[in-house]
């Protein structure tokens, strides 16, 4: 378990905060269990988080809530309330986590608003972990309410979704592929579409070193929250993408995770790493 912070002109200024802070106001007369916190960048949904948990424990104005000002919004912009716990960060959450956090999800909040588990990173749940956490939604919590965050709803467990509420922020705009990476990701759809000419690309001695397949991932990334979005009316890529469905997105995006994991350990040769991307997902993307 982490801590996270923020100053307090952040927790009432992210981007589209104005609509935003309205929506989380409205939401907190009935506030649902479960909140799924989609779009933004990491930055943006994790202090829209911090904002919900302020509003949910600040002793303002109910229309004017957070405040900023109180000891409660106060001390969750620094991290450091009692009834604000926060998942996940720097490393993955563990089920050993999520297990210690049961007992204190049994009891009541310690103060008079509500308690705050923020897990950041959802998408990146182990599946003991997604599973753990699915069975202690299906039991209420009294006065606990969670908070999930992920580039896009369609990340995650769709059961957790199922059981959520889901706040969307404003999606950020992608920057575009580089031309030479931009060829990459042409010639790998173009595998899965016909299974030719992905080996012969990798296969060239010195064609593929690891800063340029981190590029190609960054830009498969790129399309993936592109296609989830919607947006592919000007990004044939994204458009391609999106035949695959909300389960082939889902799965493009766990390959992606794992090929990040691969890259990041030295003695992985880059050109394996990608040849696996191209192989785990032809059977998905010949749709």
């Amino acid at each position: 378990m982490t801590g996270t912070a923020c100053s307090t002109t952040d927790l009432c200024a992210f981007a589209g905060a104005r609509q935003v802070l309205s929506r989380l106001r409205t939401l907190s007369a009935h506030a649902p269990q479960s909140l799924v916190i989609e779009g933004g960048t990491e930055a943006d949904r994790t202090t829209a988080a911090l904002a919900w948990a302020a509003t949910l424990n600040c002793t303002g104005q109910p229309e004017a809530r957070p405040c900023c000002q109180c000891a409660p919004c106060v001390q969750i912009a620094q991290g450091v309330f009692l009834d604000l716990k926060v998942f996940g960060g720097e490393s993955k959450i563990s089920t050993d986590e999520v297990r210690e956090a049961l007992p204190e999800w049994g009891q009541p909040p310690r103060g008079n608003g509500r308690r705050v588990s923020i897990f950041l990173g959802a998408h990146e749940f182990h599946p003991a972990v997604a599973n753990l956490l699915l069975k202690t939604l299906e039991e209420p919590r009294p006065g606990n309410v969670f908070v999930l965050l992920a580039p896009q709803r369609e990340r995650l467990l769709q059961t957790l979704v199922s059981r959520s509420f889901v706040l969307t922020l404003p999606w950020p705009e992608p920057k575009a592929a580089e031309p030479d990476v931009a060829e990459w990701l042409a010639a790998l759809l173009h595998f899965w579409d016909t299974g030719q000419g992905w080996f012969e690309r990798t296969g060239t001695k010195g064609s593929a070193d690891r800063a340029l397949a981190l590029r190609l991932l960054s830009a498969c990334q790129r399309e993936l929250t592109l296609a989830v979005a919607g947006n592919t009316q000007h990004s044939p890529a994204a458009k391609r993408l999106a035949r695959l469905g909300p389960a082939g997105l889902r799965r493009f995006d766990l390959v992606l995770g794992q090929a990040q994991e691969a890259l990041n350990q030295p003695t992985v040769m880059p050109a394996l790493v990608l040849d696996w991307i191209a192989t785990a997902m032809i059977a998905k993307g010949s749709a």
